[in-house]
């Protein structure tokens, strides 16, 4: 073919909105061989490289070279997507066993040069110039050191070795870097998925471990162009018999022993939260979210048709719950599990594409120990008879029985997904012309300024995706639970409300019934308290700091947040963002944002120190620290610092502090501590001290204390 590209791609927002996506046909022939599997043995999936010598193929195996030739072959010179997921990193896998990988934990050097700098130069390459390719970057790593390294109740030793020695943020740096330097290639990084990473304690962490790597060993924000959630899992896209809001007998959906305190239940309401969140914490305003799709359909005899029964709060959601495995920290080979949607380019809001980046068939890990050249270990949570660990709280592994190693074909499964597929097959998944049914129950409460609306969520075919809220028969608003405060309104005014439900293929129920709510005459019986505002953050130059929170809820509504520097009110805002300025540099200030209602209720204070900056303009060096507990248990805790560097790129730095109390630090990883008394030294390790210009670093640690725990004030200096 020729080695030159008659044009290179448009750089998109969205590269999968008006292209096609190749179909890789060793997966296709897979598939069509399978009874009933030509149903579905056109779907486009990703091509793995997860291996070495998957890059170059041979012995009748596709390499990646022959892959996208295939794929220019397929696209036929219209607008065409290549999925590659980029899966070798040093330690790989850490926290398990089935997909570990042939490098070792020190290994980056080889990753670099062996397996990143080769698929670089071949993506690289004119003759695909005219592709637009999509890459899924490291599955689960940067996840892991999140939840399973530094002190934490589901640490593995393998997790805390690649979270010390800072190989995972940098070959996820790197990679970012190198395939980011090329103009047709769109990166996406591995978000974990909603049952590891929804609860407030891992989100927004895991978002900052994605930032740290997102900024090292050359990489940019910009190199990043959005994350991907669910890859190779199980979790459903949609549950829509229940939501977080929901109670039964006055307790709440989330004390569930289903949900667990969790914040989303399902892909969708995570991925969109993921994506607010991120865009907050510095990530680009245009970045997109993809999910897997490949698995989570949860179709078949066993699929729930509505909501359970309200004996209890367990046995409603149980009764509900679209995704029925044990646990959902279950994640190998699972038995009940379907096909889901079909991939589809922009489904819904904030969602990028429905993609099936696992190819369905393809095992997650081997039942009992297969010897084989991989790399790939037996995970005990591959065994079908295995009862579990505490990361699936000891339920058991719902796993098939008879798996191949990681990768291979495993007809049994692929069978399992087509028998339980969903959208059923034959429905395709984007020929969905059934509406939802109507919102019924639409009830409400009000106050002299604002009505707080509840109705009991609808039904579909395939799975409500939200509700639209009209007033008057004008459209005010949307949520994807079954609740909507409208605010602002006028006393003693009667207003008429009506809802809509929506799916993903873009039909709209019937209205509800109408409902005539008139607000109070005057003043409010409201007392109770917005919610705190969650992951107070704060980045700052030598004259400013720029605040970001996690939004608070409210019984009626939340209407503002009041921003306070040392306990003064300093502004106010709707947003979950605010700016600080005029400040002076090198300077520590301390902030606290609480949320307010039309009542004027005050939450509790959210609060964070910042330092500004040493210097000013271009040229100016030195860094800024800040310090967030990520867990506190009582008689100890687990702490994360930041590290940014200022307008010029630094050599080494160190932080410094002075508790209050009788805190002392017993293990910290990425850095060097010291402590004598109260006030603590905190040098950084050899390969995490050189920090690019407004880069950042991080380093962290466990310490014991009694009695108070407060947020000490942190001092950042640094060589340049």
């Amino acid at each position: 073919m020729s080695t030159t590209a008659a044009h290179a791609a448009t750089r998109v927002d969205n590269p999968f909105v008006g292209a096609g996506v190749y179909v890789n046909p060793e997966w296709a022939a897979h598939a069509a061989a399978e009874p009933g599997g030509s149903a579905v043995s056109n779907q486009p999936t990703a091509v793995w490289m997860d291996r070495i010598a998957a890059i170059s193929g041979g012995n009748g195996v596709m390499g990646l070279r022959d892959h996208l030739n295939a794929a220019v072959q397929q696209a036929a010179g219209k607008p065409y997507v290549f999925q590659v997921v980029i899966y070798d990193l040093p330690g790989r896998d850490c926290a398990a066993l089935a997909s570990n990988g042939e490098l070792g934990p020190d290994d980056l050097p080889r990753y670099k040069s062996e397996f990143i700098d080769p698929i670089a130069a071949i993506l690289a390459d004119p003759a695909y110039a005219n592709l637009r390719i999509v890459t899924t970057i490291e599955i689960d790593s940067l996840p892991n050191l999140v939840t399973n390294a530094g002190g934490t109740a589901t640490a593995t030793a393998a997790c805390d070795t690649m979270k010390a020695n800072g190989n995972y943020v940098n070959g996820v740096g790197y990679a970012l870097a190198k395939l980011g330097a090329i103009s047709n290639v769109y990166n996406y990084i591995d978000a974990g998925h909603h049952g590891w990473l929804g609860w407030d304690s891992n989100l927004q962490p895991a978002i900052d471990m994605m930032k740290q790597a997102a900024t090292a060993s050359g990489a940019t924000v910009n190199d990043v162009q959005g994350f991907i959630t669910n890859t190779a899992n199980y979790s459903a896209l949609h549950e829509p018999n229940f939501t977080i809001d929901d109670t039964v007998n006055g307790t709440s959906v989330r004390q569930s022993k289903w949900v667990d305190w969790n914040r989303y239940v399902d892909e969708a309401s995570f991925a969109k939260a993921w994506r607010t969140k991120a865009i907050a914490s510095g990530f680009n305003s245009n970045i997109g979210m993809l999910i897997d799709t490949s698995r989570n359909g949860w179709g078949g005899a066993n699929r729930p048709a509505g909501p359970g029964p309200k004996t209890s709060v367990d046995a409603y959601v149980d009764g509900g719950r679209i995704d029925r495995r044990f646990q959902a920290g279950n994640w190998c080979n699972q038995s009940g599990a379907g096909l889901g949607e079909r991939p589809k380019a922009a489904p819904e809001d904030g969602i990028a594409a429905y993609v099936w980046v696992k190819p369905p068939g393809e095992s997650d890990g081997a039942s009992s120990a297969i010897a084989n050249d991989e790399g790939k270990g037996f995970d005990r949570m591959c065994d079908p008879t295995y009862t579990g660990n505490a990361r699936n709280n000891n339920n058991m592994s719902g796993a098939l029985a008879n798996a191949p190693v990681a990768g291979h074909w495993f007809s049994a499964q692929f069978q399992e997904l087509l028998k339980n597929a969903y959208p059923a097959l034959g429905t395709g998944g984007t020929t969905d012309t059934t509406a939802p049914t109507a919102p019924t129950g639409l009830a409400a409460t009000a106050t002299s300024s604002s009505v707080a609306l509840t109705w009991t969520a609808s039904t579909d075919n395939v799975g409500v995706t939200g509700y639209d809220v009209y007033r008057g028969g004008t459209l005010i608003g949307s949520t994807n639970s079954t609740s909507f405060s409208d605010t602002g309104l006028t006393a003693s005014t009667a207003y008429s409300y009506t809802v809509k439900a929506k799916d993903a293929a873009g039909n709209v129920s019937t209205a509800s019934a109408a409902l005539s709510v008139t607000t109070s005459a005057g003043g409010t019986t409201d007392t109770t308290a917005p919610t705190a505002p969650t992951n107070l953050a704060a980045t700052t130059t030598s004259s400013s700091a720029s605040l970001t929170w996690g939004a608070s809820t409210d019984n009626v509504g939340v209407t503002g947040y009041n921003v306070y520097r040392g306990g003064t009110l300093i502004g106010s805002t709707t947003s979950t963002s605010y700016t600080d300025s005029g400040l002076s540099a090198a300077t520590a200030y301390s902030y606290t944002v609480k949320a307010k209602d039309a009542a004027g209720n005050l939450s509790a204070a959210a609060a964070v120190t910042a330092t500004t900056q040493a210097g000013t303009g271009t040229g100016s060096a030195g860094c800024t620290a800040t310090y967030k507990v990520s867990s506190d248990w009582g008689a100890g805790f687990n702490a994360d610092v930041t590290v940014t560097a200022g307008n010029t790129a630094i050599k080494s730095w160190k932080v410094t502090w002075t508790y209050a109390g009788n805190q002392q630090v017993t293990n910290l990883w990425n850095g060097t501590v010291s402590q004598s008394g109260q006030s603590v030294t905190v040098n950084n390790a050899g390969y995490n001290g050189a920090v690019a210009a407004n880069g950042t670093t991080s380093f962290g640690f466990g310490a014991s204390y009694s009695g108070s725990n407060a947020v000490p004030t942190l001092t950042c200096t640094a060589t340049s």
